[in-house]
């Protein structure tokens, strides 16, 4: 299972990127893909039209919701990581990945790389 950040979503619609050869390449070889209802919902702030959206939730076999485990998890990772605010979204982000046991595919390296030394796995 791979976990999408934001930056896949919106990049992933881009015809010839690397992100969309990555994700299509994913998909042929039966990889479940997900996304957290936060990048979700970033996505979905855009600007993107209907069926960009349509388009990006046909490749998704599931939005990940964040709940007790997922809060429990991100917050966990947060505090590993030295509570640093610029880094709470991407803790829930990252606690959510982590929580489904799926690898986080993100462009956002720099950041996530302090929670892979805490367990996240980076696709």
């Amino acid at each position: 299972m791979i976990c999408l950040d934001t930056n896949y979503l919106i990049l992933g619609l881009v015809r010839g990127s690397a992100e969309s050869a990555r994700l299509l390449k994913w998909k042929q070889s039966g990889e479940s893909l997900v996304t957290s209802a936060t990048c979700w919902y970033e996505f979905l702030c855009g600007p993107i039209s209907p069926l960009q959206m349509q388009t990006m939730r046909s490749l998704l076999d599931q939005i990940l919701v964040f709940g007790e485990p997922q809060a429990a998890a991100a917050a966990q990772l947060f505090n590993a990581v030295g509570r640093k605010r610029t880094l709470r979204i991407d803790a829930m982000i990252a606690g959510t990945a982590q929580a489904a046991g799926a690898k986080l595919a993100t462009n956002n390296q720099k950041d996530f790389l302090l929670f892979q030394l805490h367990g996240l796995q980076l696709a």
